[in-house]
């Protein structure tokens, strides 16, 4: 049996920080998927986590949990194969430190993920997007903060991550002008800002307290902004500002809307899916297609541009009889 404790630790804490230069929020979320499963493991096993086998870790037991994170925690399809996704990293990473499970790593990544719907993205109407904007209270230090993050996040499309991974020193000067984006996958890009957000940054980075973190976006604390935080302010702003737009109240918006807000807005203004991928700093294309998908003006012009066909009258057949039960049973499905 091979010991799984030194292997894990060497796959977090080396391998994806600095063979795979992984952020730490991706090593964070593969922490946490092997803290659920090997809670799980150690239950179903009878035995402490720290005795754990990677031969322990076998396609049954994996599947096993993961059948259990989706019906007992209730996580989505896509959340349990983001999980997965962490598990194959992990095996993948076993097939050349430690080839005596060799045989085990190629059965485990030979699972297939849970194909999931494809939903159409939510996204924000441009004037639901400036009631937004306007929500935050510019008289106060935390609306001043407010309105830059939210400015920021539309305007260049940012993740999560991205907003609050961001520090002074990632603006090219002091006009603000151009922001450097680390993006995922430590893909960077850089991206003009609009007169009207740089305006906003300039009047928080005025008022931003003199604390010791580099962060752009701190807390009351003078601690760097979470997750939670933004998503948290965020919804006091959608509540506020579904006063005068009351079309708000009935979307789920989330952080992450506010950057299919600023695809789709660049998409109806450019009509380039290539323009928008390089912005919102896709690794390919079919990152991107899922706008399409939401756009009706693609769709019209499409019906604009082929007539529909003449199609000649045709003359009637007997239908063979084994394909007419091969039909009916299709259909009666």
């Amino acid at each position: 049996m091979t010991a799984l404790a030194p292997s894990l630790a060497s796959f977090l804490r080396e391998h994806l920080p600095r063979e795979r230069n992984a952020s730490p929020h991706t090593v964070a979320a593969y922490a946490n998927t092997f803290g659920l499963l090997l809670r799980y493991a150690a239950d179903r096993l009878g035995r402490r986590p720290t005795d754990l086998a990677i031969e322990d870790l076998d396609p049954e037991l994996i599947l096993g949990f993961l059948t259990h994170v989706e019906q007992e925690r209730g996580n989505t399809a896509r959340s349990r194969n983001a999980r997965f996704a962490a598990i194959r990293s992990f095996f993948r990473y076993l097939e050349y430190r430690v080839p005596v499970c060799l045989e085990q790593a190629l059965r485990v990544r030979a699972l297939p993920m849970k194909k999931t719907d494809k939903a159409l993205i939510d996204y924000l109407t441009r004037d639901e997007v400036n009631a937004l904007l306007a929500a935050p209270d510019p008289k106060t230090n935390i609306g001043l903060r407010d309105r830059a993050m939210l400015h920021l996040t539309y305007a260049a499309g940012l993740r999560v991550s991205e907003l609050l991974a961001l520090q002074i020193g990632d603006f090219s000067d002091r006009s603000l002008s151009m922001v450097r984006i680390l993006g995922k996958g430590r893909r960077e890009r850089v991206l003009p800002l609009w007169q009207v957000t740089r305006t906003v940054l300039r009047s928080w980075i005025a008022a931003r307290p003199s604390v010791q973190v580099q962060e752009l976006f701190v807390n009351r604390d003078g601690q760097p902004l979470s997750r939670d935080g933004f998503a948290n302010r965020l919804g006091v702003h959608v509540a506020e500002a579904a006063k005068k737009r009351p079309t708000l109240s009935e979307k789920r918006v989330t952080p992450h809307v506010l950057r299919h807000s600023c695809a789709m807005h660049t998409l109806e203004a450019t009509g380039d899916i290539r323009k928008v991928s390089l912005w919102l700093g896709h690794a390919s294309l079919q990152s991107t297609e899922a706008y399409l998908r939401v756009d009706p003006a693609e769709k019209l012009a499409i019906l604009a541009a082929n007539a529909p066909p003449a199609v000649p009258k045709g003359k009637f057949r007997t239908p063979d009889k084994l394909l007419a039960m091969l039909a009916e049973i299709q259909t009666s499905r």
